[in-house]
This record gives structure tokens, C-alpha cells and sequence, in this order.
């Protein structure tokens, strides 16, 4: 004690040298651990990456029955997701060509029937844009396809015709490949009803050697009617039930090109007093003048109608 009061710098730089070298001794020691803990775990890493890089790829029996379990679980859900598609699909029954003939002398005559009885006028010679197959019969193997889009079209018309739009102006439906299967060229895609060219009736997927699952058929339709009818009728198309709709393109057209012309009319005078006002005289309003939403429009549209071919 007497050395440490006589020298009292010397023993408190003694002290403080001894307090750090137990703090890095300490702080060393920590260090190690972590670094021993770390290099274990990498040592540990590196053994199961060695253990699994030689194994057998192949999978154990209980791995395998697993896999076998899952296949067929996916299996059995696709293809009840596919008989669910196909319900909502109009029906392709097997028809001989002068049974196609005949029921779309039976559909042609029921849509004139109701648009006589909703007052839709339709176009002239309206043959569901059957045309061609109203004088010719159609070939064997493509009968049961034109049956199938028959009846696609008779769901889209009846919309148009249960609605009671003012008139259905054109209806064209685009031939299927099936129809002309001896032209080596393809026939060249006729115009829409609103001049610009619609896609022909071919499979939704690219060309390639497996079979397309979706294929479509085509109309181009255009109609008019008030702004409300023509809602009801699009809403209509695209949330139909029984059959898958898209509307490919849709072009709208006012039948009143430009607005309402300003006018300044003389306020009229008012009407003489009587001695005493009844109430309903005193609260009648004048007539109001609607200056825009009672025109009508007229719509031209590209529907095509999906068929599944799986």
C-alpha cells in the first residue's frame, strides 16, 4: 500500500493494464465461441451437402406412393373442372345434314315469331346467318359442329329479342374451317358490320402439333335500342349461363352526332290569378325538357362463341 501511494502514477497504469487485458482476454474468448459455434454449424452444412449430393435420387416407396396420391387427386380434379366447362357449353348432339336443315328452318321461323310478338324488326331474309344452308345442305361431318352453333346463336339472339331492342340491324356469322375443308388457302376475313375487320373462326391457341382444347365461332351483330336496353343486353351476353360469350369488339354510335343547340326561350308570362289558388295549383311544377339521355344508339359488336374441344 505504501509502494502504491508512493507511486501512484505507476500503479494506476498497472491497474488499468491489467482491467484491459481482462477485457480483451473476455472479449476474445466470446469472440472464439462464436466463431467455434459458427464454424460447427458450417462443418455441420457441409456434411449434409456431401451426404445428399451421393444418395439415390431415386424416391423411397413412401415418397412415391405420396407422388402416385397427388397425381391422381389432380387428375380427378381437372377433369371434373373440365365436365364443369362442358355444361356450360351449348350441347354438339350428332345430326345428319337434312336434321340440321330442318331445325334451322324450326329456329329461323321461332325468332321471327318472337320479334313479331316483342316488335324487333330484323333484317331482311333473316336466316341466323345461315344463309348458305338454308337452299344447300351441309356435309356430313360438319353438320353436329353447325348444330352446336345453331344453338349458340339462338341464345344470342333470344337475349337481343327478349330485351326488345328497336331493331337487329346485321347479323353475319363467320364460316368454320370445318365448312371448306378442301380450300388449300384461307378464305379472307370479311368486314364487321362496322367496316373494320373481324378475326376469323379458327382455334384460340397458336398452330402446333397437339390439338387446340378452345376453339370459337364468330358473328358480328349490330342492333339498336335505347341506352338502357343496350346495358341490359351486353350484361346479359356476358354473364350468360349457358353458354361462354366474349365480346371481342364493341363500337358505339349516338343516332344524334351533335349536342343540343342552345336556346333562349322567352320566359312566358305568368297565368292571371284567380281569387284563390287551389293547393295543386299553387304546387304544380312545368313540364321538364330532357336535353340529353332519350336518344338511341346503335351497337355493333364482335361476340365470339367458345366451344371445348377435350
Amino acid at each position: 500500500m505504501k509502494w502504491f501511494q508512493q507511486n501512484r502514477e505507476l500503479g494506476t497504469l498497472l491497474v488499468g493494464f491489467g482491467i484491459g487485458v481482462l477485457l480483451a482476454a473476455a472479449l476474445l474468448f466470446w469472440r472464439w465461441s462464436a466463431w467455434s459455434g459458427a464454424r460447427q454449424a458450417f462443418d455441420r452444412a457441409a456434411a449434409e451437402r456431401t451426404r445428399l449430393a451421393h444418395l439415390d435420387p431415386f424416391p423411397n416407396d413412401a415418397n412415391h406412393r405420396k407422388l402416385q396420391g397427388y397425381l391422381k387427386s389432380y387428375t380427378a380434379g381437372l377433369d371434373k373442372f373440365k365436365e364443369q366447362l362442358k355444361t356450360e357449353v351449348a350441347a354438339a348432339p350428332p345430326l345428319a345434314p337434312n336434321e340440321f336443315q330442318s331445325r334451322l328452318r324450326q329456329a329461323t321461323v321461332a325468332a321471327l315469331d318472337r320479334a313479331r310478338v316483342n316488335n324487333v324488326k330484323l333484317p331482311d331474309r333473316f336466316q341466323l346467318g345461315f344463309d348458305e344452308f338454308a337452299r344447300v345442305m351441309p356435309g356430313t361431318a360438319v353438320a353436329p359442329l353447325l348444330g352446336q352453333e345453331l344453338s349458340q346463336i339462338q341464345m344470342l339472339i333470344s337475349i337481343l329479342l327478349d330485351a326488345k331492342v328497336d331493331a337487329v340491324t346485321a347479323f353475319r356469322r363467320y364460316p368454320l374451317p370445318e365448312e371448306h375443308p378442301a380450300s388449300a388457302k384461307p378464305t379472307p376475313t370479311p368486314p364487321s358490320a362496322s367496316g373494320r375487320k373481324a378475326p376469323a373462326a379458327r382455334a384460340l391457341a397458336k398452330p402446333s402439333a397437339t390439338p387446340a382444347l378452345i376453339e370459337r365461332n364468330v358473328v358480328d351483330v349490330s342492333f339498336k335500342a335505347a341506352p338502357g336496353t343496350a346495358r341490359r343486353v351486353l350484361n346479359e351476353i356476358v354473364s350468360s349461363s349457358g353458354q361462354f360469350f366474349i365480346i371481342r369488339t364493341l363500337y358505339v354510335h349516338n343516332e344524334k352526332d351533335k349536342g343540343p343547340p342552345r336556346e333562349r326561350a322567352a320566359r312566358p308570362p305568368p297565368p292571371p290569378q284567380s281569387a284563390q289558388a287551389t293547393p295543386a295549383q299553387e304546387g304544380a311544377p312545368g313540364a321538364l325538357n330532357f336535353i340529353v339521355g332519350t336518344e338511341h344508339i346503335e351497337v355493333s359488336a364482335t361476340i365470339e362463341m367458345l366451344r371445348f374441344t377435350f
